[in-house]
């Protein structure tokens, strides 16, 4: 496991996908507070770690050791089981069970958008006066309300079939699905309640899958 500077990372992301966040945050970690996990190595050794939590950035896992933050190397992390939550690696990120039929699955990693952050923040600054003489110089007015200052959080869904994790688009989905089951997927998302980021439309979705 590795150490990384963890509030030198919070103060760099803090100076700053698609359409709007599903949540907002002020806090670069899942949890307020580091709590107890269960964590899942590669080689099938479970650890009891008495303070870990999940770092926003890049959904991976974090540990404190004494009065030091560390990142893990999420090489050797398999999964992480909290009170509250389950997580599996999908690549090099934790993404939380979110619903399972059979041996398939739902799930979701959370991730905060840090170009959204910024770009949201400069578009509310307006340029109040100008002065083009032989120093440039203006003053602005700063739009953002509270809730501008807060990160915001996208969360981005996995489908497990067929033993592999695919990305929940339609495109990825359909690349990898029978003809059977592109047809009941095209049936399900033209229903005029479905949507891509919405839970219960994707556990539907899943269930219609898993009966091809």
């Amino acid at each position: 496991m590795k150490t990384k500077s963890f509030m030198t990372l919070v103060a760099a992301l803090l100076l700053a996908l698609p359409a709007s966040a599903q949540k907002r945050t002020t806090q670069a970690t899942l949890y307020r507070n580091f709590k107890p996990s269960v964590i899942t190595l590669n080689d099938g050794r479970k650890l009891n770690q008495q303070f870990t939590n999940i770092f926003l950035k890049n959904s991976s896992l974090l540990y404190l050791k004494g009065e030091y933050t560390m990142e893990a190397n999420m090489d050797n992390v398999v999964a992480v089981d909290f009170d509250d939550r389950s997580y599996v690696k999908i690549g090099h990120q934790l993404a939380y069970v979110v619903d399972t039929v059979r041996n398939c699955g739902l799930y979701c990693v959370e991730l905060f958008d840090q170009d959204s952050y910024e770009r949201n923040l400069k578009n509310n600054v307006n340029i109040s006066s100008l002065d083009l003489g032989d120093q440039i110089s203006y003053s602005s007015v700063d739009l953002n309300n509270e809730d501008d200052y807060k990160l915001p959080v996208f969360r981005h869904y996995y489908y497990l079939l067929n033993g592999e994790f695919i990305k929940v688009h339609e495109r990825e989905l359909g690349r990898k699905i029978s003809k059977e089951q592109r047809t009941m997927m095209k049936r399900i998302i033209g229903m005029p309640d479905f949507s891509w980021q919405n839970e219960e439309s994707l556990k539907t979705l899943l269930k219609a899958l898993t009966q091809q």
